[in-house]
């Protein structure tokens, strides 16, 4: 008698006799994940040139090249293949082991990041570490370590999950550290994501659903009051709700208004690659947070349409490789791929809705493609995991050791 497993993708001979352990055929991990990873890089590479092939006309950056941007982007790219590959290489229990250590590293670098003379502040905030010619930016690292940190923490807090002081509250006054440290910098839009990463994996690891509810809106209501008792944050919603308005056009509505104008401006099939107005000195960030409004003047409806369904097919593959790991009773690296899952899919969703005048302006780059090292490392990195997982996942199915 046959069945399909439902834990092999398509092509990857379907067919088992029930019982049987081993499963002849699987390929060593997804290739399809792998393509869509570099494809979305090779777009960003050629999508940061676009956006900032104009930024040295600028008197701010007269001493760069024209290709100054890219020349870096590309070299980020090739330390982040670099790095990798490595990642790769590197067993799941190690990371389970070493993520404590991680977690506690990535705090001292939060806090080193607000030392004056060490940290490095660039509009107002002071979120990078300088490291000879490049910086780093602590709160990507975080991202990743808060991740581990939470998937370890519910791994070890299986058998109590269901009570409050136990299972839940210490992880929340974990988060609650590394938030005071990001909103010190100021990095809101990180902390959102660190918390969503952070309440998706408890969530996941089978948190009380009555738990978890009353965590997410005592998170809610914490955003909330920092918003309404901070005037700038305050003046970024209102700017938000109405961006035309001749006291904001100018000001906190800037970003959004050309967002929009250069959407409009695409159209169906958009304007063509490298025809961007807004990106000539219109567009504030054009190759970082505001990428995906270039990609849809340049390429229209139809380029932002194939960058959502992109990022929609990696959350989905990503979460279906950790529900592959947890019915193989992996669930330590079960809860770190669904995490990456969830840290992908939420900031490139952030950063669209930014982009497309759904959600109101938050300093947060497209995944894999804007331009940034630290963030695009860290994403490289994530994904790697997610491939060595997958990696592990096909060998346990046929009757390896992982």
């Amino acid at each position: 008698m046959f069945r399909r497993n439902p834990f092999i993708a398509r092509g990857d001979a379907p067919w088992v006799t029930r019982g049987a352990a081993p499963v002849e055929g699987l390929r060593p991990f997804d290739p399809a994940l792998l393509w869509l990873t570099v494809a979305l890089l090779a777009w960003g590479m050629v999508m940061v040139y676009s956006a900032s092939i104009a930024m040295p006309d600028n008197p701010r950056f007269g001493r760069y090249a024209h290709t100054y941007f890219l020349s870096r982007h590309a070299l980020f790219l090739g330390l982040s293949f670099v790095v990798g590959l490595l990642t790769f290489q590197v067993k799941v229990e190690t990371w389970e082991r070493a993520a404590p250590w991680l977690f506690v590293g990535s705090l001292v670098l939060l806090a080193v990041v607000l030392i004056p003379h060490i940290g490095k502040g660039v509009n107002g905030a002071r979120r990078w570490l300088a490291l000879g010619p490049i910086s780093f930016q602590p709160s990507e690292l975080a991202k990743f370590a808060v991740l581990l940190y939470a998937a370890n923490y519910m791994v070890r807090k299986m058998d109590v999950k269901e009570r409050f002081f136990r299972a839940v509250l210490p992880m929340a006054a974990a988060v609650a550290m590394v938030g005071v440290l990001l909103l010190a910098e100021p990095d809101m839009g990180a902390f959102m994501v660190i918390a969503v990463i952070a309440m998706g994996i408890l969530f996941l690891g089978g948190v009380n659903a009555r738990m978890f509810f009353l965590i997410a809106a005592v998170i809610v209501v914490a955003f909330m009051l920092m918003i309404a008792f901070s005037d700038w944050r305050r003046e970024r919603i209102f700017a938000y709700l109405d961006p035309w308005n001749e006291k904001y056009a100018l000001g906190k509505g800037y970003q959004l208004s050309h967002s929009l104008i250069a959407i409009g401006r695409g159209g169906i099939f958009g304007v063509g690659l490298g025809g961007s107005v807004e990106k000539l000195h219109w567009l504030p960030e054009a190759h970082t947070d505001f990428l995906l409004a270039v990609i849809g003047e340049e390429f229209g409806l139809v380029g932002v349409l194939g960058v959502i369904l992109c990022f929609l097919w990696m959350t989905r593959r990503i979460m279906h490789i950790g529900r592959q790991a947890i019915a193989l009773d992996r669930v330590f690296a079960g809860l770190v791929a669904q995490g990456v899952g969830i840290w992908i899919g939420f900031q490139a969703f952030i950063n669209m809705g930014v982009n497309l005048g759904a959600l109101p302006t938050k300093g947060l780059t497209l995944p894999l493609m804007s331009y940034g090292g630290s963030a695009v490392l860290m994403n490289v990195v994530a994904i790697a995991v997610v491939l060595r997982i997958d990696f592990e996942n096909r060998t346990l199915m046929r009757g390896g050791r992982a």
